[in-house]
């Protein structure tokens, strides 16, 4: 688990890096800078050779102006050639991905780093070829014709070939559905460890100034309300940064939405208590929270298990029929529900370095986690047996991790559910037992209680 005084930090860097990663300029850009730095370097030793300053390596090779330009001219038209191949690859993926796995996942495909390191990779070579090719030209002594730079161009092309290889086989791998399944599990859980736990206490070790039981009725009774400046998802809090703004108006901000919530413009977005600071505050705000066209899952929790859900919903339709891959959803979903068993708060109660609470905000709570995990599913799944059992499976791995009586009423809630479906849907009577053994099972488990 993160160091909990520095989650703001961490969750500030990983949405910056997400907004850098979620694109297919950021890299191949970086990847060009580094070929123009290369460029520089090969330059200065080419001209420095030209000059008498330096003599070449006995391994660079060695030829005629006319030749290295016809070298270079056939390698830049096949490197720019290639570079469309992998354009074309890289769109085939991302319509297939639209297709099967459903419009949200694209971003999971764009930002993958495979390809955008392939496009980088291709592209970089192009514009180092292109630029050598440029500065033959002639001279006091004769052509000046850049032979380590020919030399370290050829290199880069046996480089790309490699990484053409390595494309191919990456964009082969990464389209299958169990790879992209355990790739937002992973994404999910990393997620839930940087949002889990409590909320760092106040430094100096106590806590002043009214409870945010308190503040919550104050705020109803005679706080301010901030309005929504323009529609979109909430993508990212930063709370230290309304902390500090709080603490300089002296003000208290309630945020009832949580990343993944649509704001309308217009429609409340936040109150401040006492209101003589609302106006302070609003002008401040925009700093201290992110909207956009779409949600992310730097702060959204609920986003990843939605993911993993779409997947098994088109699985489960009739279009597809794909019972494997639902199941193989629902084993990652028990798989990363069971890291919400405990110490996952639902509301964030910040405070300032005197220990005054100045921000209340939220998170998905824990039973609404469970049911956007299991519900949909179950809906779909109606009068599949394979679907229940999985399901009641995962509710089991989930319920021996669960200590608190509460949660565990809230699993054994989804499986009386699973149960009367499979009573109303499933005709074969050997089915039907086959999902009442798991449901027992799991009745014995939730009358034995937690092992501790």
């Amino acid at each position: 688990m993160r160091v909990l005084m520095r989650g703001g930090a961490y969750l500030e860097a990983d949405w910056r890096r997400e907004t850098l990663r979620t694109n297919l300029w950021f890299v191949p850009a970086a990847v060009v800078l580094a070929a123009a730095g290369l460029f520089a370097a090969t330059y200065g030793f080419d001209r420095a050779v030209y000059s008498g300053r330096a003599t070449l390596p006995s391994w660079v090779i060695s030829g005629h102006a006319d030749e290295a330009r016809q070298i270079l001219s056939t390698m830049a038209a096949a490197i720019i050639t290639v570079v469309g191949l992998v354009f074309s690859i890289t769109i085939v993926a991302l319509t297939l991905a639209s297709t099967q796995f459903g419009p949200r996942m694209l971003r999971n495909f764009i930002r993958d780093r495979g390809t955008q390191l392939t496009l980088g990779t291709f592209v970089a070579t192009f514009f180092y070829t292109v630029v050598v090719l440029v500065v033959i030209s002639p001279g006091p002594h004769g052509d000046f014709v850049p032979h380590l730079s020919v030399t370290v161009a050829l290199g880069l092309t046996l480089v790309d070939l490699a990484v053409l290889i390595y494309f191919i086989n990456h964009i082969a791998t990464s389209i299958q559905l169990p790879q992209v399944i355990a790739g937002i599990a992973r994404d999910l859980s990393g997620a839930i460890e940087a949002q889990g736990g409590e909320d760092p206490a106040a430094p100096v070790n106590r806590e002043c100034g009214p409870p945010w039981e308190e503040l919550l009725v104050k705020i109803d009774e005679s706080g301010a309300v901030i309005r929504t400046p323009h529609s979109g998802y909430l993508q990212f809090i930063r709370h230290e940064r309304l902390v500090r703004i709080d603490a300089d108006a002296d003000a208290v901000i309630h945020l009832p939405y949580r990343p993944g919530h649509f704001l309308v413009e217009g429609h409340p977005l936040a109150a401040v208590w006492p209101a003589e600071a609302a106006a302070q505050v609003e002008h401040e705000l925009a700093r201290g929270q992110v909207t956009g066209p779409y949600r992310t899952l730097t702060q959204d929790v609920s986003f990843g298990v939605d993911q993993l859900v779409e997947i098994a919903l088109r699985a489960l339709s009739p279009a597809v029929n794909d019972t494997f891959t639902a199941m193989t959803c629902i084993d990652w979903l028990g798989d990363c529900l069971c890291r919400i068993t405990t110490g996952w708060h639902p509301r964030r109660v910040r405070r300032d370095p005197n220990g005054r609470v100045r921000l209340i905000a939220y998170q998905a709570d824990y039973e609404r986690l469970i049911a956007r995990s299991f519900e949909k599913i179950r809906q779909a799944g109606v009068g599949m047996p394979a679907v229940m059992i999985r399901q009641l499976d995962a509710l089991s791995k989930i319920m021996e991790q669960t200590l608190e009586a509460e949660r565990r009423q809230v699993l054994m809630d989804q499986a009386d559910m699973i149960r009367r479906a499979c009573d109303d849907t499933v005709r074969e009577d050997n089915d039907r037992r086959d999902v009442r053994v798991r449901y027992q099972a799991l009745q014995a488990q939730m009358k034995a209680g937690p092992r501790r």
